[in-house]
């Protein structure tokens, strides 16, 4: 049976280590691939995806205090058309299947070889999605047993905190007042736990936090 000849691409990197970063890109050109950008911001790396067109992007999960779960989800949300590819440190069950939930086309082990990176960039590129080994296990792992309890684990105290003050209606003025956070960061504990939540908005939110006994259906 005939090699499947490699598809080079035009790539675009999310990770918060810029020795990362750096190596990673070194070793895509080297390849052939060409890194048309990158990035440790949610934000940046959406818009950068909309103004650069590249055919893959590479995103880390852990971007410090934001998550790369929030570009998988506004991607989404803003219907851009790219493949996306997680590479992470994580092999959590409930990652991997959140990864998917997001629409990832493939799930790649920070420390596996080169080799299974170019192998999962080649995958995508063909339109296939890349799960393959241990991944495609924690995957079906993952989706499988995963519900909304689970999902409740996941979010920090403070991230909890943000939830019960979002559903009850407070301002993300009013919450940065209150935690002695600015707007903006109260802005990105929004972003980051409605992602880890599998919710588009506030009202999702809200149905989210009264089916778990977060607060009450007759609450004022």
């Amino acid at each position: 049976m005939p090699l499947t000849e490699t598809v080079l691409a035009r790539i675009y990197l999310v990770d918060d280590h810029v020795v990362v970063r750096e190596a990673l890109s070194a070793l895509l050109q080297a390849q052939g691939h060409t890194v048309v950008g990158q990035t440790d911001d949610p934000t940046v790396a959406v818009a950068g995806v909309r103004e650069l067109v590249p055919d893959v992007l590479i995103v880390d999960l852990n971007l410090g205090l934001r998550s790369g779960f929030e570009v998988l989800a506004e991607l989404r949300r803003r219907d851009l058309r790219v493949r996306t590819l997680v590479a992470t440190m994580s092999a959590q069950a409930r990652d991997v299947a959140e990864a998917v939930r997001h629409g990832a086309d493939g799930y790649v082990l920070k420390g596996s070889s080169s080799a299974e990176l170019m192998q999962a960039i080649d995958s995508v590129m063909q339109g296939h999605r890349h799960f393959q080994g241990r991944v495609a296990d924690l995957a079906i792992e993952g989706l499988s047993t995963r519900d909304e309890g689970d999902a409740l684990q996941s979010l920090s105290a403070r991230e909890r905190q943000v939830v019960l003050m979002v559903v009850n209606g407070r301002s993300s003025v009013e919450i940065g007042r209150e935690l002695h956070l600015s707007p903006k960061t109260v802005d990105t504990y929004r972003s980051r736990l409605m992602a880890k939540l599998g919710v588009q908005d506030v009202q999702g939110l809200v149905k989210f936090a009264l089916r778990n006994g977060l607060i009450s259906a007759d609450a004022p």
